[in-house]
């Protein structure tokens, strides 16, 4: 059986998407957490500098590949090694394909825990307060609820296709998330002490800059929020017309993933100091109460004091969160998606529905297995996976792939100085670069 490849119908539409992909809990809950622990403004300044070094120029490869393959992971990355290790390709590939089930299996369980924290804050409006107390409350059978009911969101809108679901969703989502976002900001900025978490967070203290924590914390969160390393990027790049510029267009998705980065530490980091101004605490030797805790005690706590207000704030503010887990959720199912489709006839149906089971048996183990696995999986993909994938990436684009890598083809360089450079850049600086960041946190952490 053969299918008509499914691509994305605008310039814009596949900016939107893969931003939404980039754009999740990491950037709106993981950034401002870490700004927070690690001195604000100059982890800010270095998180700013090392997404220029670095992310950015990863995102570009994942892309590229793709983009050059028109292929799945699977298969593009195959055809990138052909010359020298067609077998190493391909399996790396599908160990980014079971990276993205890994991602989903915990991402899911999460924005489970979004979803009804919005909808906990709305029945509470309603008067509905058993109920409001139940979504709020952590709990197996809340998990069992959420986490279905998530992935059938995601599957919905994969097995439209990809025009007809991920690019017009993604439209209709990104701008929204960024209303909500604007709107919340307005508001927190408004409220008592929200000046002292400005100051923290814009007025960089240079004394911090050359910290070695500091630095390892900005080189880890600036990779691992482009959502690189899966393969969710290249699927997308492969759904992109060939022959596009790649560069501006990576360079475009790493500006609006970071916009929104910093969008949410003036969000997040003002509303701590506003809960710290009404009472709520907020710090404990200086550093912020577990992040777990704080995402789910402290700013609901703040809400509530708000009174029916802070619920709908309340609302918004996990309905934000539960948008921008969807979205990253998409990209990550549509890699064994378009693998399934490509590699082994499937149809986008058949290929959605399996998929989606295999993350809702994956996601119930980890509730089973809760304090066990649920660290540890997340542990395992995004200090160890995620990077080793990239790392193979740089060393594709820069070592193995010669046929039709334009990067290293002398011919296709003729008059176009920068290629060699950004060819080299790629070949041997971003190498090196993500290795210091792997051995950094995965080992010394």
């Amino acid at each position: 059986m053969t299918h008509t490849r499914d691509s994305f119908h605008s310039r814009i539409g596949f900016v939107l998407a893969a931003a939404g992909s980039a754009i999740g809990l990491g950037n709106i809950w993981g950034f401002p957490t870490q700004a927070a622990n690690n001195g604000g403004g100059a982890f800010l300044f270095v998180y700013l500098l090392v997404t220029l070094l670095l992310a950015l120029p990863a995102l570009y490869a994942e892309i590229y590949i793709g983009n050059q393959a028109q292929k799945n992971p699977v298969a593009a990355l195959k055809d990138a090694c052909q010359d020298s290790l067609p077998n190493v390709g391909k399996y790396a590939g599908i160990i980014g394909l079971c990276g993205a089930i890994m991602m989903l299996s915990f991402y899911t369980i999460v924005a489970g825990w979004m979803l009804a924290h919005a909808l906990s804050a709305f029945t509470e409006l309603l008067g509905l307060t058993s109920i409001s107390q139940w979504l709020s409350t952590s709990s197996t059978e809340r998990n069992l609820l959420f986490t279905p009911l998530f992935i059938l969101l995601g599957a919905a809108i994969i097995h439209q296709g990809v025009n007809a679901g991920i690019e017009k969703w993604s439209a209709r989502l990104m701008p929204l998330l960024l209303v909500m976002l604007i709107g919340l900001i307005i508001y927190i900025l408004r409220q008592p002490g929200a000046e002292k978490g400005l100051a923290l967070y814009l007025i960089p203290d240079f004394s911090q800059v050359t910290n070695p924590k500091l630095i390892i914390s900005a080189m880890g969160q600036a990779f691992f929020s482009l959502s690189i390393g899966v393969g969710g990027m290249m699927v997308y790049g492969s759904y992109m017309q060939k022959g596009k510029d790649i560069g501006k267009l990576a360079l475009s998705i790493t500006a609006l993933d970071t916009f929104i980065a910093f969008m949410a530490g003036l969000l997040i980091i003002p509303a701590l100091f506003v809960a710290q101004e009404a009472g709520v605490k907020v710090f404990s030797n200086n550093e912020l109460i577990g992040e777990g805790q704080l995402i789910f005690r402290i700013l609901p706590e703040l809400f509530n004091s708000m009174g029916d207000v802070g619920l709908i704030v309340s609302s918004c503010f996990f309905l934000l969160l539960s948008i921008a887990a969807l979205t990253s959720t998409i990209s990550s199912t549509e890699v064994p998606v378009s693998y399934l489709m490509e590699d082994k006839s499937f149809t986008r149906s058949k290929a959605t529905w399996l998929v989606s089971f295999v993350v809702l048996c994956a996601s119930m183990l980890l509730i089973a297995f809760f304090d066990e696995l649920f660290g540890l999986v997340i542990r395992l993909l995004t200090t160890i996976l995620q990077p080793l994938s990239c790392l193979f990436y740089f060393i594709v684009v820069g070592w193995l792939w010669n046929r039709g890598n334009k990067l290293r083809d002398k011919s296709l360089q003729e008059g176009r100085k920068w290629l060699p450079l950004w060819g080299n850049y790629l070949r041997f600086v971003c190498p090196l670069l993500l290795t210091v960041v792997f051995v950094n946190v995965a080992i010394l952490n």
